[in-house]
């Protein structure tokens, strides 16, 4: 469809009352997105035995931070938690953004003469793998990454799925002409992929490495399996730890030696909410940085001259 015909069609031109019912359709949508969230926060600010007498409330009868106070008596572990897992967060993004991208880009490019035998490699990944034991012993014996930041790193960099998406991103957004000028200028292909085809790609990059941070943030297995020192335990992981530990003390509340006083102390619920805003806040702030990008890869193909 041409541009003209799409003029043609004033689809800008809606009438005013059939606008405003759109905006507010769109305006509830955003709130049952964002209330949710807003509603954790609430109940995590919320006095323990106020949550238990009179149940969950936007609006509680007596506030507390007695949650937040529990979760930070770890202390300096909480912080340090945070640092590997910031720490993590960005270096195994980059690491999968540049495995990803001259992965998919080789796969992409007609005349590579390897690239069905390499995309054949990658996709089979997507069916079979090797199994959790296997993976444990390379990761462990033979790479020796055990008590690493690497083995919370490379495990998850690289990714059959986001090779794929990106290798047809490749394919369908980027003009073959444009590799071919550059080409003519004198550009080996290294320089056609850093000069010409990544600022192309922000969309695609965008989305992936929007993927990648949400996969590494809120990673916890690789944590549980590789890493013993405390000293190198992820947030998430170390959450996963402290409610543990609160389970294991309502599991056991007719034991005495616990004494009761600590059970009518321990903000369970309201802790439980804390650490979800704990956990979710930091990353919601990474969002806005790739906003724009998905709102080009939206348009991206949807006219044509």
């Amino acid at each position: 469809m041409s541009t003209k015909a799409l003029k043609s069609r004033d689809f800008h031109k809606l009438p005013a009352g059939l606008n405003v019912v759109f905006n507010i359709i769109a305006g509830l949508f955003a709130f049952a997105c964002v209330f949710p969230f807003l509603f954790v926060t609430i109940i995590s600010f919320t006095d323990e035995q106020t949550l238990a007498a009179n149940g969950y409330s936007i609006f509680p009868e007596k506030w507390s931070l007695d949650a937040y106070r529990y979760l930070f008596k770890a202390g300096d572990q909480l912080f340090r938690s945070y640092g590997i897992t910031i720490t993590v967060t960005i270096i195994g993004t980059l690491v999968s953004l540049i495995l990803t991208a001259t992965f998919a880009y080789a796969i992409s490019r007609k005349s590579f003469k390897y690239r069905n035998f390499f995309g054949f490699f990658a996709f089979f990944t997507m069916l079979f793998n090797g199994g959790l034991v296997p993976t444990y012993i390379v990761v462990t014996q033979l790479l020796g990454m055990k008590d690493t930041l690497l083995a919370l790193i490379l495990p998850m960099a690289g990714n059959a799925f986001y090779i794929m998406i990106m290798r047809t991103f490749f394919v369908t957004s980027v003009p073959e002409a444009i590799i071919e000028s550059g080409k003519i200028d004198g550009a080996g292909e290294f320089g056609i992929f850093c000069r010409l085809i990544l600022p192309l790609s922000l969309p695609g990059l965008a989305t992936i490495g929007l993927f990648s941070t949400l996969g590494y943030w809120n990673d916890w297995f690789n944590a549980l399996l590789y890493i013993d020192n405390p000293d190198l335990v992820p947030l998430q992981s170390m959450l996963m730890r402290i409610e543990n530990s609160m389970q294991f003390l309502l599991q056991n509340t007719n034991n005495p030696s616990l004494g009761a006083g600590i059970m009518q102390s321990l903000p369970a619920d309201t802790s439980r909410m804390a650490m979800v805003v704990l956990a979710t806040g930091p990353i919601i702030f990474a969002y806005p940085f790739f906003q724009r990008y998905f709102i080009q890869g939206l348009t991206i193909g949807a006219v044509k001259e």
